[in-house]
């Protein structure tokens, strides 16, 4: 069984930057593709970023539009994935949730295409 367990979160001022961070266990194999999706109030759950497995220890990256140029998302290992978010806003404000499947692609699509999900990590920005 696959765990997921995310850190990172806070709360910070317009402009700010924040590091999540997700360590996954019982994943057995590299075929495991990894993603960020973030809820915000009073919103469904949305996809922000994934990795994709391209190769041994290469990596594909995709984005929402609307955090493009402002978070980087690293697959640093097998287990490990991050979220680097700078120039955050108070729309980021949110849960932000890691989600692993068992597929070599991590679609920014609907979060019923992903298996596994942690208990999220909770991003206050204020302005």
């Amino acid at each position: 069984q696959v765990q997921l367990v995310e850190s990172g979160g806070g709360a910070v001022q317009t402009g700010g930057s924040l590091k999540l961070s997700c360590v996954a266990s019982g994943i057995s194999t590299s075929a495991y593709c990894m993603a960020w999706f973030r809820q915000r109030p009073g919103q469904e759950r949305e996809a922000v970023a994934g990795t994709d497995v391209r190769g041994p220890r290469t990596y594909g990256t995709t984005y929402t539009d609307s955090v493009k140029g402002r978070f980087t998302v690293t697959r640093v290992n097998r287990d490990t994935l991050t979220l680097q978010m700078n120039n955050l806003n108070p729309e980021d404000t949110g849960m932000y949730y890691c989600t692993a499947r068992a597929d070599k692609s991590c679609p920014l699509v609907s979060p019923s295409s992903y298996n596994f999900w942690g208990q999220g990590t909770q991003v206050t920005v204020t302005s």
